[in-house]
């Protein structure tokens, strides 16, 4: 006869079923979990025989409860740190706590090693890294975004407003025209290349001009005195007929200059009259 199998401490057969063997002695699974498992450092549960654990200097944890006291982050995978006060952390989380660990690798900053100090935070070196580009910041000029820094080359391709004529970033100053940003030396007439800023200026299909240029070469000119209609000033009002263009002021009967506007009136050979004079020319 094969030997009987039983659990040490309810006697029960283990015949055909799954056991554990612990300091000698052979357990059901029940008894285990009840008399033997340890105890979770994090919930203070039992950690059954069928459960992942994790053990770090005699304390226990259930996987699931092996995270960052300060992040929540699983370290089941990652490196940590045990903390005097019995807390566990990730490397990042522990470098932020430690003044004397690389805010990059969280390794120890040793005395007489080349560091970077910002805010009260420490990097090698070669560690303190612009977000985008991952270049060292060595002696360069940086911003910081939240906890990222950047070189100013990278903060100004991704964060700087572009200029609506050239494109590029503008680092400082600027002008703002039509909810647009412009550099104050884009910001000139097409024609003359005067710079506009702090004076009167025109738009036509995005492009701005000068007062002189917008006059001499964009401006309609007035079928009546050939002067450009600028929009400037006395004359703000125009009328439009069959391809011609007017002053208000000047829209008037070429007889008895009468005003037209808003009333009948007849072309003749390129001149307007009212209705009176038309019959008698």
């Amino acid at each position: 006869m094969a030997d009987r199998t039983d659990c040490f401490y309810c006697r029960d057969s283990l015949h055909g079923k799954k056991y554990v063997k612990k300091d000698e002695k052979i357990m059901c699974i029940r008894c285990f979990d009840k008399h033997c498992a340890n105890t979770c450092a994090e919930c203070r549960r039992p950690i059954g025989a069928d459960a992942k654990e994790l053990h770090h200097k005699n304390r226990h944890w259930h996987e699931d409860c092996f995270r960052c006291a300060k992040c929540a982050k699983s370290l089941a995978s990652e490196s940590f740190s045990a903390r005097d006060d019995g807390k566990i952390m990730c490397g990042k989380c522990g470098a932020r706590e430690d003044g004397n660990r690389c805010q990059g690798c969280y390794k120890v900053v040793l005395p007489g090693t080349k560091s970077v100090e910002y805010k009260n935070k420490v990097w090698h070196e070669d560690c303190f890294k612009c977000f985008e580009c991952r270049l060292p910041i060595r002696t360069q000029s940086f911003l910081t975004k939240g906890d990222d820094i950047y070189c100013t080359s990278c903060n100004d391709k991704k964060f700087a407003k572009k200029c609506f004529h050239c494109k590029q970033p503008i680092t400082s100053g600027g002008i703002s025209y039509q909810e647009q940003p412009w550099h104050s030396e884009c910001f000139v007439c097409r024609t003359c290349h005067k710079s506009l800023s702090g004076t009167r200026f025109t738009s036509v299909e995005n492009s701005v001009y000068c007062v002189d240029c917008y006059k001499s070469d964009v401006a309609k000119k007035c079928h009546g005195c050939k002067n450009p209609i600028t929009g400037f000033g006395h004359g703000t009002n125009v009328v439009n007929y069959e391809g011609f263009t007017w002053h208000e002021y000047c829209f008037n009967c070429k007889k008895c200059s009468l005003s037209l506007a808003n009333k009948r009136f007849v072309i003749k050979e390129d001149h307007i009259y009212c209705t009176d004079c038309a019959k008698k020319v």
